[in-house]
């Protein structure tokens, strides 16, 4: 009997190892840390940590979407898309076909030729009417100042733009110099002595309107 409990209180015994003091047992216990150990737990930190970052960040994106929905529900309108004219204007918008009749890069007249043609064919026409230089003079003036009304409203009608001789839209324009032009052109062809054109009901509109 008292062998056998020599034999297993001692820690070469074949009963096994007994231990009794505190010291082994903790060293027993916990694992012995190595290069490779503690390069795993560093990944694992990082990894945990990213994870978290990103959870964090899907979670505010969330909540900032939730609440832009609960607000208007709507995502809100790009500045500047609203087609109502302000209250107040500033200035004057360019009429439909109002754009320069050549490139940027051109001379000033060269982009504004249509209104230059229409101005200096009534401008010579005027000049004719003013210094009646020959026979019939009157009559040739007013003709060429209604054809360069006629031209205006002809190049209003087939040029997308035409600078400055655009004033309203393109059919206001169009009307304006086509009727002013023909009414011009009418009147100085029937104009007396010796009219080029005789419409009688005019003759008659024209007794009965002046005494």
């Amino acid at each position: 009997m008292g062998a056998g409990t020599s034999a297993a209180a001692e820690p070469g015994g074949e009963g096994g190892p007994a231990v009794s003091e505190p010291g082994v047992a903790e060293a027993v216990a916990t694992p012995v840390a190595t290069p490779e150990t503690d390069e795993k737990a560093d990944k694992a930190d990082g990894t945990d940590e990213a994870d978290g970052q990103k959870a964090d960040a899907g979670g505010d994106g969330h909540a900032e979407k939730g609440d832009d929905a609960g607000d208007g529900g709507e995502a809100p309108a790009a500045s500047g898309t609203s087609r109502r004219f302000p209250t107040v204007t500033q200035d004057t918008a360019r009429p439909e076909g109002g754009g320069r009749a050549a490139p940027g890069d051109a001379p000033a007249p060269a982009r504004q030729w249509p209104l230059l043609t229409v101005l200096g064919a009534t401008g010579l026409g005027l000049l004719i009417v003013g210094l009646a230089p020959f026979d019939q003079s009157f009559r040739i003036g007013t003709i060429l100042i209604g054809v360069a009304l006629i031209t205006g409203a002809i190049l209003r009608r087939i040029m997308p733009s035409v600078g400055m001789l655009a004033v309203r839209s393109r059919f206001t324009d169009m009307v304006t110099y086509g009727l002013l032009g023909v009414a011009i052109v009418l009147l100085s062809l029937m104009t007396q002595p010796k009219p080029w054109l005789e419409i009688p009901f005019l003759e008659d509109v024209v007794h009965s309107t002046v005494p």
